[in-house]
């Protein structure tokens, strides 16, 4: 048998129906990933298998330098592309039972139609195959968002971009529609005050204003999420170690906010509250609108500061924060609900001793406004894993509703990443079809197909409300 054959995570008949007649041919909705918009608008394509695969992708970096591969084939910016592919051609033998043993496998596949497994032995044959798929002019963004029935792309981008990209990615008529997620982490962290000024100020010049309080840095911060609304924008995203809560009333956050506006150092408490403050307005500008709230929590970053200051921030040096959130968690999102402004909320942990703590508390806030209001976001991360994603699938399953989930997310920089929905969806009809043959789910082909329709597409179709999706 090969290697990850057709029925590939599939234990029975009911999985293999369940996959083959329904998953498989549900449209994607990757409302979540980090790829770069000017590369979709542009329709760019690719020189070669390494720029494609290797580059930004810090999965596979890590991997490479727990092999022993020295950091110039790596992340090295003059170091001959073949030399990094062979590289990463030695590592990959060496990740038997990381996923990234299969999503490799899985993308050679369902790009470039090769069963070959990777090694020192195969690498020059993938190479020829691969790249001369790659260079031709059909192989570029726009077609591959075609070829995997992308219906959705949600980008990751800071209030102040002009989203450009976007606007003119709207006009090409495409099948897949890309919009952007207002993510203004820069606007809440102070730790570096000069960063910040800094931002502040181009967040000035392009809300086209002067800004000499908190009350003009919201009001120009709210004149990004109006843009944003305009272009599409339906979710926000915020990227956090811990959920802030210090309360902060306006007098407060205005003098903290001078007290930045001047580089003076704010401490810890200051610091929190103004997050605090930022995460509130914002939140309550997302319920006003129907927006999805994202809340990314947990991971302590740039553990290694030779290589930060290498390298910098995102080449694979971040873990899993072990330090407790849900009180703080509970008192941000009742001041919220209080007020009846609470968002839709995806809680993402990259950590899964937080999934249940986190599932349990944002069943406190399910009201029947929404189907799955609150949802327990899929594996992120450090967990995007067959493990983490079976208990990430386990915890919703047993604490809320499986049947309202939104699904997978790629959260990556990479074209060739999509097939992670594939693996996802295969997994997930593995679930259910071993609870089917064992008796712990109906064998009701009409409520199965409808759980799996739901959970690959239409749940999130329904939930987002992404215009002209």
């Amino acid at each position: 048998m090969s290697y990850l054959h057709d029925n590939f995570l599939l234990p029975n008949k009911t999985a293999e129906r369940l996959y083959h007649e329904v998953a498989a041919s549900q449209p994607i909705m990757d409302y979540h990933c980090h790829l770069p918009p000017e590369e979709v608008a542009e329709n760019v394509g690719f020189s070669n298998l390494a720029e494609m695969w290797l580059g930004g992708d810090h999965y596979k970096w890590r991997a490479m330098r727990a092999a022993g591969e020295p950091e110039h084939l790596v992340t090295g910016k003059d170091t001959n592309p073949k030399e990094k592919f062979d590289a990463w051609a030695r590592t990959i033998p060496q990740t038997v039972r990381n996923p990234l043993h299969h999503w490799t496998h899985l993308e050679l596949k369902r790009y470039f139609d090769t069963d070959l497994v990777l090694s020192p032995d195969t690498a020059d044959e993938i190479w020829e195959i691969a790249n001369a798929k790659i260079t031709s002019d059909s192989f570029t963004t726009q077609s591959i968002c075609k070829e995997f029935d992308i219906r959705a792309i949600g980008t990751t981008d800071d209030p102040i971009d002009s989203l450009e990209h976007h606007i003119a990615f709207s006009k090409s008529g495409h099948q897949t529609k890309m919009f952007p997620t207002f993510r203004p982490d820069k606007a809440m962290l102070t730790a570096d005050v000069m960063a910040w000024n800094t931002w502040t100020d181009q967040l000035a010049e392009v809300a086209s204003t002067s800004i000499t309080s908190a009350t003009d840095f919201l009001t120009s911060l709210k004149s990004r999420h109006d843009f944003f609304h305009a272009t599409g924008c339906r979710l926000s995203d915020h990227g956090l170690e811990g959920c802030p809560f210090i309360p902060c009333s306006d007098s407060q956050a205005d003098h903290i906010f001078s007290k930045l506006r001047a580089e003076e150092s704010v401490n810890a408490d200051e610091a929190e509250q103004w997050m605090t403050y930022i995460m509130q307005h914002v939140a309550r500008w997302n319920a006003a609108r129907n927006w999805t709230m994202q809340l990314h929590i947990g991971p302590i970053r740039n553990n290694n500061t030779r290589m930060f200051n290498q390298l910098g921030p995102d080449t694979g040096y971040d873990s899993m924060l072990d330090e407790p959130i849900i009180r703080k968690m509970a008192s941000y999102l009742d001041s919220l609900a209080i007020d009846d402004a609470l968002p839709k909320t995806i809680f993402y942990h990259i950590n899964p001793a937080m999934l249940y703590p986190l599932a349990t508390l944002m069943g406190s806030y399910q009201d029947g406004s929404t189907p799955g209001k609150m949802q327990l976001g899929s594996g992120w991360w450090h967990i995007d894993t067959l493990d983490g994603m079976h208990t990430q699938i386990n915890v919703l399953s047993s604490v809320g509703l499986l049947s309202k989930f939104v699904g997978m997310l790629t959260d990556s920089r990479s074209f060739l990443s999509f097939p992670r929905h594939e693996y996802f969806r295969r997994l997930l009809c593995g679930i259910i079809g071993k609870e089917v043959e064992s008796g712990l789910i109906p064998n009701d082909n009409n409520l199965l197909d409808s759980l799996v329709e739901g959970i690959c597409f239409k749940n999130a179709q329904n939930y987002f409300q992404f215009p002209n999706t």
